[in-house]
């Protein structure tokens, strides 16, 4: 890995912006790239590096942009002639194959609420990979003063656990204009009910409401505050992950 490169992925890392290291690791015959080629792709565009030039490139970067929505890493085959399986519509002959590694920042966990629910939460959350924000009227137990510092965005998951329904229900009319897939907000069916009948009153719509999912949490049956916290992150899990929440031996 080229200086350069180094220095920019550890900037990006640094900085929270996605990006995309795409090495080549096999080469097979004629090829414009040698093992070991790197190039680095930003979420803004730009890139660092090259491998090969040409259609190859354009090939790869195609597929980079591909892994940086997905954040899935990828193992790619290119074949270098006009035609045939993985052809890249070039003359060379050989073939390679580059793997695509994504850096992407980790999901954010913002609890309005560092309470006795909210504390364990937090602990659990960063355990899972989640950058943790925890926003509460009490100074003592919060990251940031409220839900605009923590910036929220689409890799954003909120958890409304505060210690009164005014406090949720402003919170949650914040939360539903930003791109955040999920909302969580704690309490009874009759208050959950009762809030998102305001919102629908006030003009919210059903996709905007399908984001809140009130009363939080999976049921697992724990009535303590450590058990709930577990029921609000594995939802959270299943709703970031497709996952359906149910036992896998039923």
């Amino acid at each position: 890995m080229s200086k350069e490169i180094i220095h920019v992925l550890a900037e990006a890392i640094q900085s929270k912006q996605p990006a995309v290291l795409v090495t080549v690791v096999e080469v097979e015959g004629a090829s414009p790239a040698k093992v070991g080629a790197q190039l680095l792709y930003l979420e803004d565009g730009t890139r660092f590096g090259t491998i090969g030039g040409g259609r190859l490139e354009a090939a790869i970067l195609e597929d980079a942009k591909q892994v940086l929505s997905t954040g899935i890493p990828l193992l790619k085959h290119y074949s270098l002639k006009e035609e045939g399986a993985d052809a890249i519509g070039v003359l060379c002959g050989g073939e390679l194959r580059a793997f695509f590694q994504p850096y992407k920042p980790p999901p954010k966990l913002v609890i309005l609420g560092g309470g006795h629910i909210g504390r364990p939460l937090k602990v659990m959350g960063e355990a899972a990979g989640f950058e943790v924000i925890v926003v509460d009227v009490e100074p003592s137990r919060a990251d940031v003063a409220g839900l605009e510092a923590a910036n929220l965005d689409q890799e954003s998951y909120v958890v409304l656990i505060s210690t009164d329904h005014v406090t949720d229900e402003a919170a949650l009319r914040k939360a539903l204009g930003t791109p955040v897939p999920y909302i969580g907000m704690i309490g009874s069916r009759a208050k959950c009910k009762t809030i998102l009948d305001h919102l629908r009153a006030d003009g919210y719509s059903e996709d905007a409401l399908n984001r809140v999912y009130a009363p939080i949490g999976l049921d697992l049956g724990g009535p303590t505050p450590e058990e709930i916290a577990v029921g609000i992150l594995a939802e959270i899990i299943a709703v970031r992950r497709g996952g359906q929440g149910h036992s896998r031996s039923r």
